[in-house]
C-alpha cells in the first residue's frame, strides 16, 4: 500500500490518503471515520496493525470518492515529526572513498554507524521548492536516501527482530550545506537542518508491500544523473542500522530513518558542483517513486 498526506485543491487541510493505481487518492478519514487515528499519518502509524488490516480491506474495494492525484498537493508524508529525522553517514563503500579522497583524509572503514539528525523544520513534500539559503552557504548538495518510518516501537532492539519494527519507506533527499556541515567543529547538524533541506515523499510505501534490500536509487539535477546505486550495495544493513541506534534509545512509531547515500555527491567532484536557484532535484528509488523539488 502508499499512503501519502496530501490537501484537495484549492488547498484545503492536509489529510492522509490511501494512493489507489498510482493515479488517485482515497481520503482515509472520510472513509473510515475522522478520529486520532485516521486524522493524520502519524496517528495512522501509531495506531498500529489494526489501522493496518482496515487499511488493507480499504485498498481491496473499489477507489469509490477517490480524486485524481493532479487535483491534489502532495505534502511529505508525515509534514511535521515528531522529532528529529534520525541519518546516516557513510553508508555506501564509494561514498565514504569519495569523501576521504576529496577531504584527503585517511580513513579506516568505519566499525559502527555514523548517526546525525536533521530538525523537523527541515522536512518539506516531494513537489516543493528547497530554498536557497545564500546569505547562509551557496554550496548547497544533493544526496538521495531511502527512508525507513518505524512502526512499533523499542528500545534495545535486537537485529534478528529489527525489520518487524518498520512501518513503511519514502524517498529522502538529504540537501546538505557542505561549508556549514564542516564549519561547526566536525559536527554535520547545522549544515544538515536549514529550513526546507529535507525533501520526503511522495508517500509511504508500506513494509509488507516492499523489499528494501535491492531498490535502484538516483539523483538528477536538470535531467542529469548524479548518483545511480541500489540499497543492496549499503555497508551498515537496515537491521543493524535499527539495532544500534535503538541501543539504549527509545525508537517510536513515526521516527524516521534516512539511511544514507552513495557516490555522486557534488562536493565529491572536480571540480565540486553545487546547486544553486533554478535548478531541478529528482530523487528516485524504485517501487516507491520520483521527487521533484526545485531549487529557489
Amino acid at each position: 500500500m502508499k499512503l501519502a498526506t496530501y490537501s484537495p485543491l484549492p488547498l484545503g487541510e492536509p489529510r492522509p490518503g490511501l494512493v489507489v493505481d498510482g493515479k488517485r487518492i482515497v481520503d482515509i478519514p472520510a472513509a473510515l471515520g475522522a478520529d486520532d487515528d485516521t486524522r493524520t499519518m502519524l496517528g495512522i502509524i501509531r495506531a498500529g496493525a489494526p489501522m493496518l488490516a482496515r487499511l488493507r480491506a480499504l485498498a481491496s474495494k473499489p477507489a469509490a470518492g477517490s480524486v485524481s492525484l493532479a487535483e491534489v498537493k502532495l505534502h511529505a508524508p508525515i509534514p511535521r515529526p515528531a522529532k528529529n529525522v534520525f541519518c546516516v553517514g557513510w553508508n555506501y563503500l564509494p561514498h565514504f572513498e569519495e569523501g576521504a579522497k576529496k577531504l584527503q583524509e585517511d580513513r579506516k572503514l568505519p566499525e559502527w554507524p555514523v548517526f546525525f539528525s536533521k530538525a523537523p523544520t527541515t522536512v518539506i513534500g516531494p513537489y516543493d521548492t528547497v530554498p536557497f539559503h545564500s546569505h547562509v552557504s551557496t554550496q548547497c548538495d544533493w544526496e538521495v536516501e531511502l527512508g525507513v518510518v518505524i512502526g512499533p516501537g523499542g528500545k534495545d532492539i535486537a537485529q534478528d527482530a529489527a525489520m518487524g519494527h518498520i512501518w513503511g519507506y519514502t524517498v529522502v533527499n538529504d540537501v546538505s550545506w557542505r561549508d556549514l556541515q564542516r564549519r561547526h567543529g566536525g559536527q554535520w547538524h547545522k549544515g544538515k537542518s536549514l529550513d526546507g533541506s529535507c525533501p520526503m515523499g511522495p508517500w509511504i510505501v508500506t513494509a509488507d508491500s516492499l523489499d528494501p534490500t535491492s531498490l535502484d536509487v538516483a539523483c538528477r539535477v536538470n535531467g542529469v544523473t548524479k548518483q545511480e546505486s541500489n540499497t543492496k550495495h549499503m555497508y551498515f544493513k537496515l537491521p543493524r542500522l535499527i539495532a544500534d541506534l535503538s541501543a539504549g534509545q527509545t525508537l517510536e512509531a513515526g521516527d524516521i530513518i534516512s539511511t544514507g547515500t552513495p557516490e555522486g555527491v557534488g562536493f565529491a567532484r572536480t571540480p565540486a558542483e553545487f546547486m544553486k536557484p533554478g535548478d531541478l532535484l529528482e530523487t528516485e528509488i524504485g517501487g516507491i517513486g520520483v521527487m521533484r523539488n526545485p531549487i529557489g
